[in-house]
């Protein structure tokens, strides 16, 4: 179930609800019992590679798009 981040504007309490994507835009009270809040954008960060694949050209290896194409 996806986790969205809260942030309360009585109190700055910043806070997590797990909720359904169908349920998303509905308000939050904060665990303090403020009904004041506003819904935070939340960045998602994906690192990590995928195995068996060739490693990322070097930069300024040249080429229109930096020589991984061979152009």
């Amino acid at each position: 179930m996806p986790r969205y981040e809260f942030r309360c504007r009585a109190c700055g309490d910043t806070f997590e609800v797990n909720r359904s994507m169908a349920a998303a835009g509905e308000p939050a009270s904060c665990p303090q019992g403020h009904a004041d809040t506003v819904k935070l954008l939340s960045a998602v960060a994906v690192t990590g590679r995928s195995g068996g694949g060739a490693p990322a050209p070097a930069a300024g290896g040249g080429g229109c798009c930096g020589g991984a194409c061979g152009c």
